[in-house]
C-alpha cells in the first residue's frame, strides 16, 4: 500500500520534530506539558505542515487513554455521540483523548456537544485548526482549551528534514544521490515553511528516477520544476487572505511603496483580482482623502484597467495605483468626519431637519409658506451664515481639516469668509 513519504517520515517522538522551539523547546509549557504526561484540553492553530497532527500523535502515544481520530470536514456529531458511548460502556476506563483535526469545520451545536465531556474530563480534547481558533472556535471550547499556535518553519528547520528524507530515499532506492549547488536550499526556502510540501517535492525527484539508475542528481531545475509556487499560503476566505488585505491596506497607509507593492504581488500571484482592487479603492478615499482628491479618479482608473486588462498584464496599472498611493500626502478627515456623524445617527441624536432647509410644502391645504431659506448664491462669496443641522445637534462638530496642503489651503479660504465684519 502507498504511504505518502511525509507520513512515512512523520516524527514518533518529539526529538525528532524540526521547530516550533517558542512552544517545544526545552522548559517550554508545551514540552512541559508533555514530558509531565498532564495533558489539558488543547487547541493547535497554525497554517498546514507545521507540526499539528504530529505533536497530536506524540501525545497520543505518550498517554494511556483510549485514542480516537476525527477529521471536522467528515465527522458528524453522530460520531461525536459514538465516541461518548465508550464511556458509557465502561470500554475507556481511563477516559478518552481525541483528536479532532480541522475544528473549525465543526458548527456550533456539533463543538457544543462536546462540552460536558470535557468539562467533566472523561474526553480529553486536542483539536487543530488552521483558521484562528478565537474566530472559528466556540468560545465555550476556548475557554476550557489551552491554545498553542505552530508558526510556519524557517528554512534552516525545513533544511534538516529536507536532508532526512533524501537520505531515507537514496537508502530505500538504493540509489547513491548528489545534488546541484542551492538545489535543497531552494526546496527549503520555496515550500513556506511547509514540511509536508517539501517532503512532496522530495518525493516527486525521486518519482522521477528512472528505473535501473543507481545514481542521481538532485537538480536545481528539477528542485524548481516540482516546488512552483508551493511558497505562497493563500486559502481564499480564511485567515490568510485577509492577513495580506490587512497588510495590503496598512503598508499604503504607512506610506511603505515596497511592502506596499509586496504584498500587492502576493495577490497578483494567485490571480486574486477583485479582493486587492477592493482595498486599492478604499485606501484612496479612507488614507489619502481630501489631501489629493483626484486619488479616488486616478486609482479608480486604474483599477477598471486592470480589470479590463487580465492578467497578466493587469498588474501594471495595480502597481501604479499602489505605489501612488503608498507615497500620495495622506488624511483620514473624511473618514473621521463620517464616522462622527454615524457615531451620534446610531446612538438617537437625530431631531427634526430645520425647517429652512425642509422641502417647501403647504402647512394646510392650498397654501405654501415661505421658510426662511437663505439662498447662498445671492450673498457676497456664496456663502451666508444659515443653520443647517438640527437644533440637538446645531453645536456639532464633525470635519476637523487635515494638516495637508490642500485641507489647510481650504481652512484658510472659508476662515477669511466667514471671519466677523
Amino acid at each position: 500500500m502507498y504511504q505518502p513519504l511525509a507520513d512515512e517520515l512523520r516524527p514518533r517522538k518529539l526529538s525528532e520534530v524540526y521547530g516550533q522551539e517558542e512552544i517545544l523547546g526545552e522548559g517550554k509549557m508545551l514540552r512541559r506539558m508533555i514530558d509531565s504526561g498532564k495533558i489539558p484540553n488543547l487547541i493547535f492553530y497554525g497554517p498546514s505542515g507545521t507540526g499539528k497532527t504530529t505533536v497530536a500523535n506524540i501525545i497520543a502515544d505518550a498517554t494511556q487513554r483510549k485514542l480516537y481520530k476525527l477529521n471536522a470536514t467528515t465527522a458528524s456529531t453522530a460520531d461525536i455521540r459514538e465516541i461518548v458511548s465508550q464511556l458509557d460502556t465502561l470500554m475507556a476506563p481511563n477516559g478518552i483523548l481525541l483528536y479532532l483535526d480541522e475544528i473549525q469545520s465543526f458548527n456550533k451545536k456539533q463543538q457544543q456537544s462536546l462540552l460536558e465531556h470535557i468539562e467533566n474530563g472523561k474526553i480529553t480534547l486536542i483539536a487543530s485548526t488552521t483558521e484562528n481558533p478565537y474566530f472559528y472556535v466556540f468560545n465555550a471550547i476556548l475557554s476550557r482549551s489551552t491554545v498553542f499556535e505552530f508558526k510556519p518553519l524557517t528554512k534552516e528547520a525545513v533544511r534538516k528534514a529536507v536532508d532526512r528524507a533524501v537520505a531515507h530515499m537514496a537508502q530505500k532506492l538504493e540509489l547513491t544521490v548528489t545534488s546541484e549547488e542551492g538545489a535543497l536550499d531552494h526546496i527549503s526556502s520555496s515550500c513556506g515553511g511547509d514540511v509536508r510540501k517539501a517532503l512532496n517535492a522530495v518525493e516527486a525527484i525521486f518519482n522521477a528516477a528512472r528505473t535501473g539508475d543507481t545514481e542521481l542528481c538532485i537538480r536545481l531545475e528539477d528542485a524548481k520544476a516540482v516546488t512552483q509556487r508551493s511558497a505562497m499560503r493563500y486559502d481564499r476566505g480564511g485567515d490568510n487572505q485577509y492577513d495580506c488585505l490587512s497588510a495590503l491596506m496598512k503598508s499604503m497607509r504607512g506610506s511603505d511603496p515596497d511592502a506596499a507593492i509586496h504584498y500587492l504581488a502576493r495577490f497578483l500571484e494567485v490571480g486574486d483580482l477583485p479582493s486587492c482592487c477592493r482595498r486599492i479603492l478604499c485606501s484612496a478615499s479612507e488614507d489619502v482623502g481630501l489631501a489629493y482628491p483626484m486619488a479616488v479618479p486616478i486609482v479608480k482608473a486604474c483599477v477598471d484597467s486592470a480589470l479590463q486588462l487580465g492578467m497578466p498584464e493587469a498588474r501594471l496599472p495595480l502597481a501604479e495605483a499602489v505605489l501612488f498611493l503608498a507615497t500620495a500626502p495622506k488624511s483620514n478627515s473624511s473618514y473621521n468626519a463620517i464616522a462622527a456623524a454615524m457615531k451620534d445617527i446610531h446612538a438617537g441624536k437625530l431631531g427634526n431637519i430645520p425647517r429652512e432647509l425642509q422641502n417647501v410644502h403647504a402647512d394646510s391645504a392650498g397654501q405654501e409658506r415661505e421658510q426662511g431659506y437663505l439662498y447662498p448664491h445671492d450673498f457676497p462669496n456664496h456663502w451666508v451664515k444659515q443653520q443647517y443641522l438640527p437644533d440637538v445637534l446645531k453645536d456639532a462638530r464633525y470635519y476637523e481639516y487635515g494638516d495637508n496642503k490642500i485641507e489647510q489651503a481650504a481652512r484658510k479660504y472659508w476662515e477669511e469668509i466667514k471671519k466677523p465684519l
